[in-house]
């Protein structure tokens, strides 16, 4: 398959060189609800200890006042289940943001599906993981599919789900091979223009543009259970502000440990 890139050893060592560079560029993790913001608080870590990029904590004001006062902590309305409202402050913030990791943890409701959904139809740059993909796949997703910024971090069933939502042709299956798999992936990002980041089996799958980059988890450093722990998903972020005009190499350069 004259599509398919299988690598074994990093070939994009290169754009770690810019890794070491100090960046103005700021990065929002967006995530949490009135009851849970830990992945928040712990990827937010993770990327300000090892980058030299400015980490912003995007939470609803549901925890206001259950926080410390922090400098690096931005509130945005919440709805009455203490989530994200569908607001006009939180889609600006988003749009004019250099980048963003929409990182989990939503709580689904309806209002925070749509809020969720509108900022990724917006042309701001952003990996969405975890259950903010249940979200969109659940809210009218076409157009945000069309956003060439947006990275998926998704897992097969979740991907089941979106190509269910867009009536999608192929059918994805967990059982299907490595190849069949490929092929969906292949014509699924030839006819949108989305990122998409997942794990089959014991291979990494990174498909964009109708290219497929495939590596073995193993050579990722992460398990089948830490690879969905929101760290990688950060690490593409990252790697996508420092490299931003290839997203397809990037994104690969950042699954190897």
């Amino acid at each position: 398959m004259d599509y398919m890139y299988k690598y074994t050893e990093n070939p994009f060592e290169d754009l770690y060189w810019n890794l070491g560079e100090q960046r103005k560029e700021t990065i929002n993790i967006i995530g949490g609800n009135s009851q849970n913001f830990r992945t928040s608080e712990k990827v937010s870590g993770f990327i300000a200890e090892k980058y030299k990029v400015d980490v912003k904590v995007v939470l609803p004001d549901a925890l206001k006042g259950k926080l410390p006062p922090l400098p690096n902590i931005i509130y945005m309305p919440s709805t009455d289940s203490g989530s994200f409202d569908d607001t006009d402050s939180f889609k600006e913030l988003i749009t004019a943001a250099d980048y963003n990791l929409l990182i989990g943890e939503f709580s689904k409701n309806s209002i925070t599906e749509k809020a969720i959904c509108e900022v990724c139809d917006s042309k701001g740059k952003i990996v969405i993981a975890r259950d903010g993909v249940d979200l969109l796949a659940g809210f009218k997703p076409e157009k945000s599919l069309m956003n060439e910024n947006l990275i998926m971090f998704s897992s097969v069933p979740q991907l089941q789900k979106l190509l269910r939502a867009v009536y999608y042709p192929k059918v994805l299956l967990l059982t299907q091979s490595l190849m069949q798999v490929s092929e969906i992936l292949h014509k699924f990002t030839l006819s949108y223009l989305v990122t998409i980041v997942t794990l089959h089996g014991e291979q990494v799958l990174v498909a964009h543009a109708g290219n497929l980059h495939v590596l073995p988890l193993e050579k990722t450093g992460y398990t089948p259970i830490t690879f969905w722990n929101g760290e990688l998903a950060a690490k593409i972020a990252v790697m996508n502000i420092f490299n931003p005009d290839n997203v397809l190499n990037a994104t690969t350069a950042a699954l190897f440990s």
